[in-house]
C-alpha cells in the first residue's frame, strides 16, 4: 500500500504562536515547476492589528534588556538558520532559487544577523554623544527605542530582505510586524518556525503573508506603528506617506523601481540602526 505524503500546513508567526488567518482564508503557492504546493495564510488586516497587540506586549520586556543580551540573542537566531540550512534552502528552491543562489542567499542572511548582533552593545557609543554646551550644564544625547515598527519585504531576496530590514529594528530594541514577500512567502514561514525555537521572545517579530493592496492601507494608518520601512512602489509609497502623516510616524522607503542590491554591503549599516531609534537629550545642572 502506497502511502500518501504528509505535507506541512503553512502558518504565520504571531505572538510567539503559529495562527492561521482570522478570516481562514488562504491563497496557493505554486513552486518553481506550476505544481501547487501549499495554501499559504492570507492575512487580514485584523490579523495586522492582532500582530501589533502582539508586539506591544513584548515590546517593553524587549527594550529592557541589555543591549549585550540582545546581541547574544539574535547571534542564537544566526545559529539557527546556520544549523536549518537544508530546510531553508528547499524553502527558497520552491520560489525558483537553483541550489546555489539559494546557498548564497542563506549564507548573506547569517552574516547580516551577525553583523547587526556585533552591533548590538556598540551604537550606543557612537550614535549617543555628549554635548558641549555654553551653560553651566552636564548636557548627553542617549538613544531610545521607538516601539512597533512596520516592516514591507519585497518580491526578491525574500529570506535576505526581510532579515535585513528585520535585524536593525529589533538590534536597537524595538518589536516588528513584518508582511512577507507575496510570491516568495514561504522562506517567511520557515523564518517563523526558526524564530520560535530561537531564544527570541514571542512578539517581538511578527511576520504576516499576504497581499499587499489589502494590508498597505493599515500599516500606513494604524496609530500604534511608529515607523514604517521597507520597499514599497509609488502608489504604495504615497498611501504610506498619508497615513503616515496622519499618525505622525517615520518613513524610510526604498522605491521598488529601483532594486536593491541586498547582497552588498551597503544593504546594512550603522544608519539602518539610527533610523529605528530616537534621541533623548538631557541637561543636568552642573554642582547641583
Amino acid at each position: 500500500m502506497n502511502r500518501l505524503p504528509i505535507t506541512k500546513t503553512p502558518k504565520v508567526y504571531v505572538g510567539g504562536a503559529f495562527i492561521r488567518s482570522e478570516s481562514a482564508r488562504t491563497f496557493p503557492l505554486q513552486d518553481a515547476a506550476g505544481n501547487f504546493f501549499a495554501n499559504i495564510p492570507q492575512c487580514t488586516r485584523k490579523d495586522l492589528r492582532n500582530a501589533v497587540e502582539a508586539a506591544a506586549k513584548a515590546g517593553p520586556g524587549w527594550a529592557r534588556r541589555t543591549a549585550y543580551n540582545r546581541g547574544q540573542i539574535i547571534y542564537r537566531l544566526a545559529e539557527m538558520i546556520e544549523a536549518r540550512k537544508a530546510d531553508m534552502a528547499d524553502a527558497l528552491r520552491v520560489g525558483g532559487a537553483s541550489k546555489s543562489a539559494a546557498a548564497k542567499e542563506i549564507t548573506a542572511t547569517i552574516d547580516r544577523l551577525i553583523y547587526y548582533a556585533g552591533w548590538a552593545d556598540k551604537y550606543e557609543q557612537v550614535l549617543g554623544n555628549v554635548n558641549p554646551v555654553a551653560s553651566p550644564h552636564f548636557n548627553f544625547t542617549v538613544t531610545e527605542p521607538m516601539g512597533i515598527v512596520g516592516v514591507l519585504a519585497p518580491e526578491e531576496a525574500p529570506l535576505l530582505a526581510l532579515v535585513s530590514l528585520i535585524a536593525p529594528v529589533i538590534t536597537s530594541g524595538n518589536t516588528v510586524v513584518a508582511l512577507a514577500s507575496t510570491a516568495q512567502p514561504y522562506p517567511a514561514i520557515v523564518l517563523g518556525e526558526m524564530l520560535a525555537t530561537s531564544d527570541l521572545p514571542g512578539g517581538v517579530v511578527n511576520l504576516l503573508t499576504g497581499f499587499r493592496k489589502e494590508m498597505v492601507p493599515t500599516f500606513a494608518t494604524h496609530t500604534h506603528l511608529r515607523a514604517i520601512a521597507g520597499v514599497a512602489n509609488a502608489d504604495e509609497r504615497k498611501a504610506l506617506k498619508l497615513g503616515a502623516a496622519e499618525s505622525v510616524k517615520r518613513v524610510k522607503l526604498h522605491k521598488a523601481e529601483e532594486p536593491v542590491d541586498w547582497f552588498s554591503d551597503k544593504a546594512q549599516s550603522l544608519y539602518e540602526l539610527r533610523d529605528t531609534l530616537e534621541f533623548k537629550t538631557t541637561w543636568h545642572p552642573i554642582g547641583a
